[in-house]
């Protein structure tokens, strides 16, 4: 088709303004492009929701100030270990490369980082700290391949830090001439002579202030609240729908030198994820992100030749700590057998209670361990941490005097538990190594009752959720972000970063890997949105 009029036009057009949006935005304009960026929503995407944390690491600024010291071989080391083949040996060196780059940028656009180290293993570190081990670094098998260092850089901001990250970097984006309009919804991607030269969307720009306004404090409600009440978000979306109908007028926006999606994951999509991943319990999972996280942007480019890939890769993430004292407790199946390294990464434990029969898992502890854990709660806890863990403790626990009858009454396989612990402490005593890979220094017999079984099943509870999210996108050109096309080679003029794309984090999620990932493929698309319009 070739189209004759355009209500709007960039050089580089940016479709979703997230993480990977802002970076792609800053990256083209940069390169000397005029962009303009498009959100249905208000902007930040799942990133403003995060916790703010990019992984990074070979020598970052923030770990030289903290004394960590890291590089770039030591970095691949462990990637190559943690994500597997989700990209290419080179992308993920290069990745690595760029790290300490990456924070350089990033602290040059305004975000904040702190070099105060974490001084124990946590899921997400209280506001004293904001350098920690995000990862399985220093898990079991992972300790032989390449030396523990703290990569999980934290943006400094009070509570949860999305917004220390995001923020910075659209205040910096608009300074350098970013151009954005919110609550613009991209239909479809137009295709010229086998090219991608703009979009179709509607938008709200030129609605009543009265309209916009309310549009605007129903996407807040979807945004956090929805994530962590469904009914609650699918009403809210059917009045931001309705809004959309009524008052949204059809537009089209030329990109004369490419179109980048940064259009977010599917898993808002639950039809979608039930297709990609039909055995996963998904539906027991609390879908994390925005309500734009729907998989539009992956088909719109599916509908006009693009190929995806690993899009029944899912992340589901059951975090034990804080406390870190329950690193050292044993995670069970339904038969009493142990399913992994306690002290892996929440997303690792995650994928092994999926996998478990019926999905059901509990946490064994003595009293000594319980102890310890009850009075480090307060210390290591940030609010939602400490109420998941009160939550656990006080709902989703039984107790027993013996290991067989705290396993009876959690309907554990008695015999089972019983052999798994003496196994456990066999091999503590007899100085072996653990079976399944638990450092020796994180290793605790089971021996002092009353004992307790937390029940950290793959359920949907609001006050225990298990998060989840999508990892599976576009298939993209690993040197220019170009997305492939099912025919060989690419689309021309079109890119996608972020979770719209596989990526490193593709295989599988530790945290700030994603964010990472968003911030280095969406600023290879950016820049090569424009050069590869430059040969043109």
């Amino acid at each position: 088709m070739r189209v004759r009029a355009w209500d709007d036009e960039a050089d580089v057009v940016v479709v979703g303004y997230g993480g990977a949006g802002v970076s792609a935005a800053l990256a083209a304009r940069e390169s000397g492009a005029d962009v303009l960026a498009v959100d249905r929503y208000l902007g930040g995407g799942a990133t403003v929701l995060s916790g703010g944390i990019v992984y990074a690491g070979g020598g970052t600024w923030v770990q030289r100030a903290a004394g960590i010291d890291d590089d770039i071989e030591n970095m691949f080391a462990y990637l190559q270990a943690e994500v597997g083949d989700a990209v290419s040996p080179a992308t993920l060196r290069r990745f690595c490369e760029q790290s300490p780059a990456m924070i350089d940028w990033l602290t040059e656009h305004g975000v904040p980082f702190e070099a105060s180290v974490c001084p124990y293993k946590t899921s997400y570190p209280t506001d004293d700290y904001y350098l920690y081990y995000s990862g399985s670094e220093n898990s079991g098998g992972y300790r032989e391949i390449a030396a523990p260092r703290q990569r999980g850089h934290r943006a400094h901001g009070r509570g949860v830090s999305g917004k220390a990250l995001f923020g910075p970097l659209a205040k910096s984006a608009a300074a350098h001439g970013v151009r954005v309009r919110t609550g613009t919804r991209t239909t479809r991607l137009v295709l010229e002579g086998g090219q991608v030269t703009g979009i179709e969307a509607v938008t709200l720009d030129g609605a009543p202030a009265w309209v916009r306004k309310r549009f605007a404090a129903l996407a807040r409600i979807s945004s956090k609240p929805g994530v962590y009440h469904q009914g609650l978000r699918r009403a809210v979306q059917a009045l931001l729908d309705r809004i959309e109908r009524a008052h949204g007028v059809p537009i089209r926006i030329k990109a004369r030198s490419g179109v980048v999606l940064t259009t977010g994951g599917f898993i808002a999509n639950g039809a979608m994820v039930a297709q990609h991943s039909p055995a996963y319990p998904w539906s027991r999972g609390l879908p994390l992100g925005t309500a734009a996280d729907d998989g539009s942007g992956i088909t719109m480019a599916l509908d006009i030749g693009a190929v995806s890939g690993k899009m029944d890769a899912m992340s589901t993430w059951r975090f034990i700590a804080p406390p870190s004292a329950f690193f050292g407790a044993l995670a069970v199946t339904a038969e009493g057998d142990r399913m992994i390294d306690e002290s892996r990464y929440g997303a690792a434990l995650g994928a092994a209670i999926a996998a478990a029969p019926g999905h059901r898992a509990w946490l064994l502890v003595d009293a000594e361990l319980g102890a310890e854990a009850r009075a480090q709660l307060g210390g290591q806890s940030v609010w939602f941490q400490r109420m998941q863990t009160e939550r656990l403790l006080r709902l989703g626990s039984v107790r027993g005097r013996t290991i067989e009858e705290v396993a009876t009454r959690a309907g554990v396989d008695p015999a089972g538990l019983r052999a798994t612990v003496d196994a456990h402490n066999h091999a503590i005593e007899r100085d072996s190594p653990d079976p399944l890979g638990k450092p020796d220094d994180l290793r605790r017999p089971v021996r002092t009752g009353p004992f307790t079984l937390l029940d950290i099943s793959f359920t949907a509870r609001l006050t225990y959720p298990m998060p989840m999210l999508t990892l599976g996108g576009l298939l993209v050109d690993e040197d220019t972000g170009a997305v492939r096309a099912e025919v060989g080679g690419v689309v021309p003029g079109l890119y996608a970063a972020g979770r719209a794309a596989v990526g490193v984090c593709s295989n599988g999620y530790v945290s700030g890997l994603s964010l990472a990932d968003c911030v280095f493929s969406g600023r290879r698309a950016g820049a090569h949105s424009v050069r590869e319009a430059q040969r043109r």
